[in-house]
């Protein structure tokens, strides 16, 4: 039986998983190292200088009345701005509330209706989405927006005070202030931030994460891929997402390393970003491995420092070549939710079966796979829900934000239930399967099927739809959307992917769409997604992609 080996922690004392204490501590004993590296921006801040900039935030902050415990929505693209706005609602003991650029409309409306701000930074080309009548009224409560300045300034500041909101350029949270005021006493049980997640029954759900688990998920990913004060983290997915934030920048902060970044992925010039900037650790999601797999070899491909990947999921089939091809010590992953952290690694440097997501870190969690109806838990080697729950306090999520009813549903006999279907082989590996819940995800990104189902329903020419995941055709792809609709009248299917271009993020728009008579219906009346998914792509689908 394989098990993970016990934890080596940064800092031992569980009172000091704070965002505050950590940076204070690197600030304090390394001023002059470079934790922030922005590509983009050709600048890179110390963690002396990232402090102070985080401090002038917090300052402003407070200056403007702002309370611990309120929350600060974000909506910006990677930046120092961004990483910035973290850091300084963290030592001002704000409630941090990143959200998706791609939303808009009634996505956009719900998380912040449900996050309920007082404040907001947002990047200057993201302001006409709050024009939006219903994004508008969800915020009736925010007191102040700072707008960065991504060349679209003027234009966004006019938007806000053409809508009646009060906004001003993001430098005003740079600048110094006469009298500091003191700072509060952060707890690590305190709120730290609200991560949305994917809804499956219902809208997406605010996951409510304190301190101590923003730490521990990243002392996780530390262990993970034995990261330290030499090494340097680069990760150009979304700093609004978990892999980018709690996976790649808290943990180079944990272990007092660097952080890389950038606003887009490029597979063409990923290896040219690994090799100029000294990058040790790296993250994939999704295609991203195969995306730079599939780049033309260079000779100089092997000229480089990077030690380890952490690919969720990794292309089983291609990594030994990867490996060799670019001269990489070690690929890892693991597997966890944002409400939960992460249960499953994998050993560094172990080989392990493929398809394989970790094993079991029994000296954090209890686990268990369990028939999703009873919760009796099942047989190894056969197919259960998967369910979590934590060994030490603080280690996972306080419940849905604003949402107790969903927080009730999940931990019902005081067990995280995934709504993940997964096997357990006698050696102790842990396989993902599939999902019994209808969340999907392409691309690394999470994706709402009610929330899609919901924006083809509001087509006029739809009558009922269900929105499925099938297979991707690329390794590590996860799901393509597919939404299966009864319509009355003439509709065709580039009329329906128009539609869904106006109402939903690039990502959730059906690649596949397949006009049904009727949908497949139980004895109650409730869809039958599972018959839906057996029929798979037929012949008379539409495939965007052909298209």
């Amino acid at each position: 039986m394989i098990e993970y080996p016990p934890f080596t922690l940064n800092f031992p004392e569980w009172t000091d998983w704070r965002l505050d204490h950590v940076l204070r501590h690197h600030a304090g004993a390394t001023p002059d190292k470079v934790f922030l590296d922005v590509i983009d921006e050709d600048r890179v801040w110390t963690y002396g200088e990232v402090l102070a900039a985080a401090e002038r935030g917090a300052q402003e902050l407070m200056l403007r009345g702002a309370q611990p415990g309120e929350r600060l929505i974000i909506m910006a693209d990677n930046s120092s701005e961004l990483v910035r706005s973290w850091f300084g609602s963290a030592l001002a003991g704000l409630v941090e509330v990143p959200l998706n650029t791609a939303y808009e409309h009634n996505f956009l409306a719900h998380q912040i209706r449900v996050s309920q701000p007082r404040w907001a930074v947002v990047d200057d080309v993201y302001a006409a989405r709050f024009a939006d009548d219903g994004v508008l009224a969800a915020c009736s409560g925010v007191d102040r927006f700072w707008v960065v300045d991504t060349g679209h300034l003027a234009e966004a500041l006019a938007t806000f005070e053409s809508l009646g909101k009060t906004a001003a350029p993001w430098s005003e949270l740079d600048r110094p202030v006469e009298i500091e005021l003191p700072y509060p006493t952060i707890r690590a049980q305190d709120l730290a931030s609200i991560f949305f997640t994917s809804g499956t029954t219902g809208p997406s759900k605010g996951v409510a994460m304190p301190h101590a688990q923003m730490y521990f998920f990243a002392q996780e990913d530390v262990n993970l891929t034995r990261f330290t004060a030499d090494d340097t983290y680069m990760s150009v997915t979304p700093l609004f997402h978990g892999n980018a934030q709690f996976l790649a920048a808290y943990p180079a902060l944990v272990a007092g390393g660097t952080f890389v970044t950038r606003r887009k992925f490029s597979a063409s010039r990923w290896i040219d970003h690994v090799r100029d900037h000294g990058v040790t650790v790296t993250n994939f999601i999704g295609v991203m491995m195969d995306f730079i797999w599939k780049q033309a070899p260079r000779a100089d491909d092997r000229d480089n420092k990077l030690r380890a990947v952490y690919a969720a999921p990794t292309a089983s089939s291609i990594v030994h070549e990867f490996q060799e091809r670019f001269g990489i010590e070690a690929f890892v992953e693991a597997f966890g939710l944002t409400e939960t952290s992460m249960p499953f690694m994998t050993p560094y440097g172990v080989e392990r079966p493929p398809g394989a997501v970790g094993v079991q870190l029994h000296e954090w969690f209890d686990v268990r796979l369990a028939d999703p109806e009873t919760d009796v838990e099942v047989p190894v080697g056969a197919l259960g829900e998967l369910q979590i729950r934590p060994k030490r306090p603080w280690t996972a999520s306080m419940g849905y934000y604003n949402m107790p009813e969903k927080t009730v549903e999940a931990w019902r006999n005081l067990w995280f239930h995934t709504g993940d279907a997964m096997v357990r082989d006698a050696d102790g590996w842990f396989y993902f399967v599939d999902r019994f819940k209808d969340a999907l995800r392409r691309r690394g990104e999470n994706i709402s099927s009610y929330e899609v189902e919901q924006a083809i329903l509001g087509h006029d020419a739809v009558v009922e739809c269900a929105v499925i995941g099938v297979p991707a055709s690329v390794e590590a792809g996860e799901d393509e959307v597919m939404a299966c609709v009864v319509v009355s009248g003439t509709v065709d299917a580039a009329e329906l992917w128009t539609w869904c271009g106006k109402t939903l993020p690039s990502f959730a728009v059906p690649r596949f769409i397949r006009f049904c008579e009727a949908l497949p219906k139980s004895q109650s009346q409730k869809i039958q997604k599972a018959a839906l998914r057996e029929d798979g792509i037929t012949a008379e689908t539409f495939d965007r992609e052909l298209v």
